[in-house]
């Protein structure tokens, strides 16, 4: 009875044992060769082609304000190496020569700054959240394998785009009339556009009925279109478009009467310039005066 039962056990655990590796066999994510998570899969698609060769160079350009992924690869190593790589794998700022990342490690306080690597992956992504005009530079990745140094190398070039209000810079109105001021950001799609005049935001204003603010993005290409219908004269003033992580840009309205002229709202609108006019003609008449002095007392023959 003993032997048979031993005989039972050993034939159950056969069975099981044959089982399991047939099942383990059949799911291919559990074949020998590892399965690796692409770290950088979703903005693959934006990262520069990268020469693998040592001491190349790629540009990356971004806009103030988004994220910059700085590609590095190096060749696949051996499974026994996985575990030394990661603390030779190092990402140098050159200007300053501060180490930011050593392996999947992070050495300095700024917290915009972080390496995308998975574990037997090729990639070690330096990621720069919140770029800034300051991020301008050069930096290198660099593996010391044993006998020597690879390095690749990335220029990082953080641009700041403009806005621009199409048309002159000072609009002239009558009242009645509707103002309408078309703002363009090329290179950039901000999330939102403020409207400002003077001082005062305008795009969520309860009190002016008459405004109205609709933003749309084309392309690569951003329009803003700030409405006024009926233009009253206190909606005279200077108005900017400030979109964030952009140089903003303004123009100069002026609201007069129906009626008035050109010329009147030039004069109106610009003091200072009669101001300089007036200063000309003072220095006009000092000069003819001083032309005249000299002929006068010039030695006749």
């Amino acid at each position: 009875m003993v032997l048979v039962a031993t005989l039972s056990c050993l034939l159950l655990h056969t069975s099981t044992t044959s089982s399991s590796s047939q099942s383990l066999q059949d799911d291919p994510n559990t074949s020998g060769a590892p399965v690796t998570e692409d770290p950088v899969w979703d903005i693959r698609h934006v990262l520069p082609e990268l020469n693998l060769e040592n001491n190349s160079v790629v540009d990356v350009n971004v806009n103030e304000g988004d994220v910059a992924h700085l590609p590095c690869r190096f060749p696949q190593l051996s499974t026994l190496h996985q575990a030394f790589l990661l603390l030779q794998v190092s990402w140098i700022r050159r200007w300053d020569w501060h180490i930011l990342t050593t392996g999947i490690y992070t050495y300095t306080s700024d917290m915009r700054f972080s390496v995308l690597h998975t574990e037997g992956s090729d990639d070690w992504t330096l990621q720069i959240k919140y770029a800034h005009i300051r991020d301008n530079g050069t930096y290198e990745c660099q593996m010391y394998t044993g006998t020597g140094v690879l390095s690749q190398f990335v220029n990082l070039h953080v641009n700041t785009p403009r806005a621009a209000i199409l048309g002159p810079q000072e609009l002239h109105v009558q009242e009645g009339d509707t103002i309408t001021l078309i703002c363009v950001i090329q290179q950039s799609k901000p999330p939102f556009v403020f409207w400002y005049h003077g001082d005062n935001m305008v795009n969520y204003d309860g009190n002016r009925h008459r405004l109205s603010v609709i933003t749309e993005v084309e392309g690569i290409r951003t329009h803003s279109r700030l409405t006024i219908t009926d233009a009253r004269s206190w909606d005279s003033g200077n108005y900017s478009c400030v979109p964030p992580n952009v140089k903003p840009a303004f123009v100069l309205v002026f609201v007069t009467e129906a009626g008035d002229t050109v010329a009147a709202v030039q004069r109106r609108g610009h003091p200072a310039a009669t101001a300089d006019t007036s200063g000309v003609v003072r220095f006009a008449a000092t000069l003819c005066t001083c032309c005249l002095a000299l002929l006068i007392h010039l030695p006749t023959r």
